[in-house]
C-alpha cells in the first residue's frame, strides 16, 4: 500500500509502469502508435504545437497547475503526433508547459497519426470545446479552419459542434477595429457588447461606443440602447440632409414634378445629392393613371 502511495506522487506514468507497487528506473519502452494506450515520452523530445489557437496563457493559472503537477503528477495525458524521432503537441500545451516548469522528465501522452490539416483541426476543435479561449481567439481559430482547411461556415460549424449563426457571430468580431478586439480579448467588454457595437457601421462610432461602455461600465442592454440612439440620430441627420438637398433643386426639377405630378395626383418625389445624382419616385393608385401618363407621352412623341 505504501508503494502505491509513493507512486501517486510520481504521476500517472508511475502508476502505469508500476502497478505491482515497484517503480523502477529503467527506460520506458518505445512508444507505440496504439491510440488507446498511454506512453511516457521524454519532455525534451516534445515541441509546441505550431497551430496552437491560444495566444495567451494565464500565468497565475499556469503557476497553480505547475504546483499541482509537482505534487500529484499529470492526471490527464496530452495528445501528440510523431515526427521523425520527436513529437509535436496536438492538444495539452498548457499541461506540457506546466510539466516542464515542474521539472518532469517525461509526460504521459496519447500518440495519433495525422497530417498538418488533421492536426490543425484537432487542435482547434479540442481547444474550442475544452479550453477557456477568449472570443477573439475563438474567432481567429474559426477563421484559420476556414482558410487553411478550406471549410465553409456550415461544415466548420458541424466540426466544432456549434450553430452556424454562432460561428458567424464570432467571425464578425474580426471586422471590428483592433482597439475593440483588444477590449474583447482582455474581457473589458462581452460578446453582447460587441454585438451592439457591430450594429454601427462607422469604425469611429464603434470605437467611441466601446470607450463609453468601458468607462461607464455599461450593461449589454444599456449598450444596445445607446447604439439604437446613435442609429436614430444618424437616420434623422440623413433625412434632414436629404430634405435640404431637395429644397434647393434647380427650376427644371420643379417643372418635372409639376408636369408628371398631374397624372399621379402629385404623388411624386425626388431625392438629389449635391453632386446632382438622385431618383424620382412615383406612386400610382391605379392602372388608369399609368395608362393616362403613357398616352400623354405618346402624344408628345407624335
Amino acid at each position: 500500500m505504501a508503494n502505491r502511495r509513493d507512486a501517486l506522487g510520481k504521476g500517472l506514468g508511475a502508476l502505469i509502469s508500476g502497478m505491482d507497487g515497484q517503480v523502477t528506473s529503467s527506460p520506458a519502452p518505445a512508444p507505440t502508435h496504439n491510440p488507446a494506450s498511454i506512453c511516457e515520452i521524454p519532455v525534451d523530445k516534445i515541441s509546441a504545437n505550431p497551430y496552437q489557437p491560444r495566444s495567451n496563457f494565464d500565468e497565475e493559472a499556469l503557476s497553480e497547475l505547475t504546483e499541482s503537477i509537482r505534487q500529484l503528477g499529470i492526471i490527464q495525458p496530452i495528445t501528440v503526433r510523431k515526427i521523425g524521432l520527436k513529437y509535436q503537441i496536438i492538444s495539452g500545451e498548457r499541461r506540457f508547459k506546466a510539466a516542464s516548469a515542474a521539472g518532469l522528465k517525461t509526460i504521459p501522452a496519447y500518440i495519433k497519426d495525422t497530417d498538418d490539416q488533421g492536426m490543425l483541426e484537432m487542435a482547434i476543435v479540442e481547444n474550442i470545446q475544452r479550453e477557456d479561449l477568449d472570443a477573439i481567439e475563438v474567432a481567429l481559430s474559426f477563421q484559420r479552419l476556414m482558410d487553411e482547411c478550406s471549410l465553409t461556415q456550415e461544415s466548420m460549424a458541424d466540426k466544432v459542434g456549434k450553430k452556424r449563426a454562432t460561428v458567424a457571430n464570432y467571425l464578425r468580431l474580426l471586422k471590428l477595429p483592433a482597439e475593440i478586439q483588444v477590449c474583447i480579448r482582455d474581457k473589458k467588454i462581452s460578446m453582447g457588447h460587441a454585438k451592439a457595437i457591430l450594429s454601427l457601421s462607422d469604425p469611429m462610432a464603434q470605437i467611441s461606443l466601446c470607450d463609453e461602455i468601458v468607462k461607464r461600465n455599461l450593461s449589454v442592454r444599456q449598450a444596445e440602447t445607446k447604439a439604437q440612439n446613435i442609429l436614430k440620430k444618424n437616420e434623422e441627420k440623413k433625412e434632414t440632409e436629404e430634405k435640404k438637398a431637395s429644397s434647393e433643386l434647380p427650376d427644371s426639377y420643379y417643372k418635372v414634378l409639376e408636369i408628371v405630378g398631374r397624372y399621379f395626383g402629385n404623388n411624386i418625389s425626388i431625392k438629389r445629392s449635391e453632386q446632382g445624382k438622385g431618383s424620382f419616385t412615383i406612386q400610382f393608385s391605379s392602372d388608369a393613371e399609368v395608362e393616362s401618363f403613357l398616352r400623354a407621352i405618346e402624344n408628345i412623341n407624335n
